[in-house]
């Protein structure tokens, strides 16, 4: 047999020697360069705060009164500038609650203060020292978060009136600022800003630049309306009445003759001038919660009814840019503030 053939073998490639990986640089996250956070608005009943939110934002979204509870409900103000966006929570005063109105008006403040980055306590000067107060800072004791003392009205009294304030305060919590102001004349409210800004963490803006508000324009109407009634009454009417808008509806045509109320009718102008451009019809609940109040409210012959609702109707048509017919009712509902339905309704008109 003949031999075999050695078959020669290919002679090896040498391996090309792979390149050496280059290690990834870990991204640095971008730092936003704007200054955003939320900063409860809390104190006592009639410390200023809706007055002082009004004042940062440079136009009222918060009804203000000189009678306490006048806020019931956390609003959210919108403080936008280049520097960024303080996001204000107006609350209801600090108080002992009795009934389920304001109980749910203790949880609004409560659960503002658990969500905020920082907390203004404002404190009325004038006010001494007492439960009230002690009652405000117990709710803050042991939280782990900046909390400023605003010493407000500083302009209706001395200098030497101010420092005894500071002097009770200043070793009952530890205070990261100490600003003596006044919300209705703005002392010392443009160093407030500053410094809040300074104490609020770096991060992108949560609303549009245009945005000042989380109110709905039914709760704010309703609000109008509620406002005005507050500056006519006295006793327990502040406590125990409400208001809720049952329609809003824009008319091209504006309203008939028989939803005129008895206060355009003897307007001078006919009701053909004042439909002109077309008009927004409001229809509003006012509740009490005794036929007594209800008679006070509508006063004699009907006359505080009509004052309420030329007040309410003149600023409405501001906010609106546009005629505006109101018809308001006046209605009874024994123990509102302690009824789950009603309270849910009023309440509602936030987010609607």
């Amino acid at each position: 047999m003949p031999a075999k053939k050695k078959v020669k073998a290919e002679p090896k490639i040498p391996k090309v020697p792979k390149a050496p990986k280059v290690p990834k640089i870990p991204k640095v996250p971008e730092v936003p360069s704007t200054r955003v956070g939320y900063v409860a608005l809390i104190g006592r009943p009639n410390s200023g705060k809706s007055t002082l939110l009004n004042r940062i934002l440079g136009q009222k979204i918060a009804i203000t009164s000189n009678k306490p509870q006048t806020t019931r409900i956390s609003i959210l103000g919108i403080h936008t500038t280049p520097e960024g966006q303080i996001i204000f929570i107006d609350n209801p005063g600090i108080h002992k609650p009795l009934h389920k109105l304001n109980k749910r008006m203790m949880n609004f403040v409560h659960s503002s203060i658990q969500m905020a980055d920082l907390i203004c306590l404002l404190i009325d000067v004038r006010e001494k020292f007492g439960h009230g107060d002690e009652f405000a800072l117990g709710t803050l004791r042991g939280l782990n978060k900046p909390v400023f003392l605003l010493i407000n009205k500083v302009d209706i009294v001395s200098k030497g009136n101010v420092l005894p304030v500071i002097e009770t305060y200043k070793d009952l919590l530890p205070f990261k600022e100490i600003i003596p102001i006044s919300a209705l004349k703005g002392t010392n409210v443009d160093v407030l800003v500053r410094l809040i800004f300074e104490n609020l963490p770096a991060a992108k803006k949560l609303y549009g630049d245009e945005d000042v508000s989380d109110q709905s324009e039914r709760f704010l109407l309703a609000e109008v309306v509620r406002e005005k009634i507050l500056a006519h009454v006295e006793k327990e009417l502040p406590w125990t009445t409400a208001v809720y808008i049952d329609q809003i509806e824009r008319r091209k045509d504006g309203v008939t003759e028989s939803e005129r109320t008895d206060e355009e009718r003897s307007g001078s102008e006919s009701a053909q001038e004042r439909n002109v451009g077309g008009a927004t019809y409001i229809k509003a609940s006012i509740f009490v919660e005794k036929p007594n109040q209800r008679k006070i409210i509508i006063g004699h012959q009907g006359h505080l009814i009509k004052q309420i609702g030329i007040e309410a109707r003149q600023e409405i048509e501001e906010i609106l840019e546009t005629r505006v017919y109101l018809k308001l009712q006046v209605k009874v509902r024994d123990r509102w503030r302690d009824m789950a339905d009603v309270l849910d309704l009023i309440e509602g008109q936030k987010e609607t």
